[in-house]
């Protein structure tokens, strides 16, 4: 490998830890998102929402970000909250997974994720199409963009053996064949 085909490399492996610590931070706010939906009714989110709007609405009425999330929370019935919150609860849990294992390099986690990434990003355009909502297709190009990091990455650790061991031994004595 050529000097800079090695610093394409180096980026690409930087981007995907970043890629990957990113998403883990997303899982874990999905989780906690999931779990206050599970236990806030309706008016109690927008209330919330209202509250943490408030200042920003009134130095910018027009403010896309905080008119988009009061708009969203005012009329959430509770047949869509019970699906925000369990969409999120199981979102984040699959994330933080994948994310766990990807960052202990365990082989069958890049295939997977991979996968997952995909079955995620196929949601994402899906719910697009019915909504239109903006952030879902940046969300969507962002894992297109992650899901070929971790493509590159699985390719790189392939090649350089790079995968963690299956199992690691419980003692020394394991390791040298003694019992």
């Amino acid at each position: 490998m050529t000097i800079p085909g090695m610093r394409r490399g180096r980026i690409a492996h930087i981007l995907f830890d970043i890629s990957v610590v990113t998403k883990g931070v997303d899982g874990a706010l999905e989780i906690l998102g999931g779990v206050l939906l599970s236990f806030l009714n309706p008016m109690q989110i927008h209330n919330v929402i209202r509250a943490l709007t408030e200042h920003e609405l009134s130095e910018d009425p027009r403010d896309l970000l905080a008119t988009y999330l009061r708009n969203s929370t005012q009329h959430l019935s509770g047949a869509a909250q019970a699906f925000a919150a369990t969409y999120l609860l199981w979102h984040g849990i699959v994330k933080l997974t994948l994310v766990a294992a990807l960052l202990l390099r365990r082989r069958w986690a890049y295939p997977t994720a991979i996968l997952a990434f995909l079955l995620f990003l196929v949601y994402q355009l899906y719910r697009y199409s019915h909504t239109g909502a903006p952030e879902l297709l940046v969300l969507s190009i962002l894992d297109v963009f992650v899901i070929g990091l971790t493509w590159l990455e699985y390719r790189r650790l392939r090649t350089w053996h790079g995968f963690a061991a299956r199992r690691p031994p419980r003692d020394l004595s394991e390791e040298d064949g003694a019992a």
